[in-house]
């Protein structure tokens, strides 16, 4: 008599903009980033329990400044597996890279449980617009050309599609079109996943699955025309891969976290 084993999916967990700060009660509109963060990390561990890898896709520091990335570092340490970090337009990049090193938490290319991830940096020095430069744009078709048969989730910072929100058309990555090209050509990419818009997002685009997901501390109001933000919980992404390339995710918020947001602010 035989049994069939069951292998059990790789479990991923994107945290993005988490805006942390040096000083321990730093607060983006009213919310203590950090509270907010320990908040989605606690719902994370009771409803999830411990995943396999962590993408944290962009605006991990606020302040840019290298304690919000040792802070980063160690709430991180409730989990017990890798994580991977990329920069958003609030950060310092040299400064996250370094201190992300020293985590282990640098790596751009990893390949687990049957698929591949691939992290970007669409990080442009003092502008709040993503763009892909030359090196990453072939360093990504560069790894899908030696890789063919690993379905591949794509990651960076920047929205890559219009999301229909009027007052971040401009925000989103410049050079979009060059990314699809090489998106395009490799039908192995299953998954284009960022941060930065601070609400879920879900799209289809030529059979690949676009994905946003909440910021763990504020969410910006979806469809709108102005900045506006919505009194609505921190959250994360929640995926299971199989290596079929199939997969399953799910967003999911702290609802028990309790804070007062500013919503009169014209800006963060």
């Amino acid at each position: 008599m035989t049994s069939k084993v069951t292998t059990r999916p790789l479990r991923v967990l994107q945290l993005t903009d988490p805006h942390l700060m040096a000083s321990a009660d730093g607060a983006l509109l009213g919310v203590n980033t950090r509270d907010s963060l320990d908040a989605v990390i606690a719902e994370v561990l009771r409803s999830h329990g411990q995943p396999d890898l962590i993408l944290a896709t962009g605006d991990l520091a606020q302040d840019g400044s290298e304690q919000a990335y040792r802070v980063l570092g160690g709430r991180l340490g409730a989990f017990s597996c890798d994580s991977a970090w990329i920069a958003g337009n609030h950060d310092h990049a040299t400064r996250l890279n370094t201190v992300a090193a020293s985590y282990g938490a640098n790596h751009r290319h990893i390949v687990r449980g049957g698929w591949q991830f691939i992290l970007l940096d669409s990080s442009v020095p003092g502008k709040v617009f993503g763009e892909l430069v030359e090196t990453e744009l072939d360093f990504l078709a560069d790894t899908l050309e030696q890789h063919p048969d690993l379905p591949a989730l794509v990651t960076l910072h920047h929205h890559p599609v219009d999301i229909g929100a009027e007052w971040m058309k401009e925000i989103g990555l410049r050079n979009r079109e060059d990314f699809w090209q090489v998106i395009d050509r490799f039908p192995q990419v299953k998954v284009v996943l960022w941060g930065h818009i601070h609400q879920i997002h879900e799209q289809q685009r030529k059979g690949v699955q676009l994905l946003a997901t909440p910021s763990t501390c504020i969410q910006f109001t979806s469809g709108s025309r102005k900045f506006s933000v919505e009194d609505q919980a921190p959250g994360y992404r929640w995926f299971e891969f199989q290596a079929s390339g199939n997969f399953k995710t799910e967003v999911c918020r702290a609802l028990d976290f309790e804070f007062e947001l500013d919503q009169n602010s014209s800006g963060y």
